[in-house]
């Protein structure tokens, strides 16, 4: 027991660095990790999403501090992701694990080719002029959108809002990053809760999230000193790494079963 807890809590600190030096929720670690320890998909979303209500939290209050966190604009994205998340469970119950899989496999290598082949965002590209109304329904749309898929495959949505927010509101991926976490907070407490409804989150899940993701925050923490300290390069070379071993780790538990 003893070494189990000793093992989430350095997969909690390995997915908070990547939530504090990429920005985005932990999933693409945790859950291949946990499909390769043994547990079903199901139950490796309901631990994902578990630890990001932590990590994004601290993370969230770090980049708040900082003055990197548009707090309004968080709040919009935030009842979007609320409204969306809140049909996560229904969606995991509906779906089985293979297909679950497979799309959590989809999404991982095209963020993987995204970033390998430096497909351009949209975020140059000069949106029209929108009112504040206009913005804060593409907030609150954008956040139900991302809620109800990012969420729904345990893998919090961060990196999902960057093309869409850029596309619309004109957001540089820098304002986009403290933004998308700090949606994570709303977005994985209503996840929980849902899962919860929908009995994904057992009492092991409940203790495997609550251990990674109290250890993620230390995580976090050193993830968003490494940041800057960090060159553009050895940034995107980290990340295409940690890319890889999710796709493969992914791959191998969805041929093996």
């Amino acid at each position: 027991m003893g070494l189990d807890i000793l093992a989430y809590a350095g997969i909690g600190v390995l997915s908070g660095i990547a939530a504090g030096f990429f920005g985005m929720g932990g999933g693409t670690i945790i859950v291949p990790i946990m499909l390769v320890l043994g547990h079903s998909i199901h139950h490796a979303i309901g631990i994902s999403v578990m630890q990001m209500i932590f990590s994004s939290t601290f993370g969230s209050i770090i980049n708040y501090k900082k003055g990197l966190l548009n707090i309004q604009d968080g709040i919009y994205a935030g009842i979007g992701g609320l409204i969306g998340a809140s049909f996560s469970g229904m969606i995991l119950g509906s779906i089985t694990p293979k297909v679950l899989t497979s799309l959590f496999l989809i999404i991982t290598i095209y963020s993987f080719i995204k970033y390998a082949f430096k497909i351009k965002a949209t975020t140059n590209l000069t949106p029209p002029i929108r009112s504040k109304l206009s913005e804060r329904l593409i907030l609150i749309v954008t956040g139900i959108i991302t809620g109800i898929f990012a969420i729904s495959l345990g893998i919090g949505g961060g990196l999902l809002m960057v093309p869409i927010l850029g596309y619309y509101l004109g957001y540089e991926s820098k304002k986009v990053v403290p933004l998308g976490l700090f949606f994570v907070i709303f977005s994985s407490i209503s996840g929980t809760i849902s899962f919860h409804d929908s009995d994904v989150i057992n009492t092991q899940v409940l203790h495997t999230g609550l251990c990674i993701g109290i250890a993620s925050m230390v995580g976090v923490w050193i993830g968003i000193r490494l940041i800057q300290i960090a060159s553009a390069k050895i940034h995107r070379n980290a990340l295409l790494i940690v890319y890889m071993l999710s796709i493969l780790a992914t791959a191998y538990k969805l041929v093996v079963g």
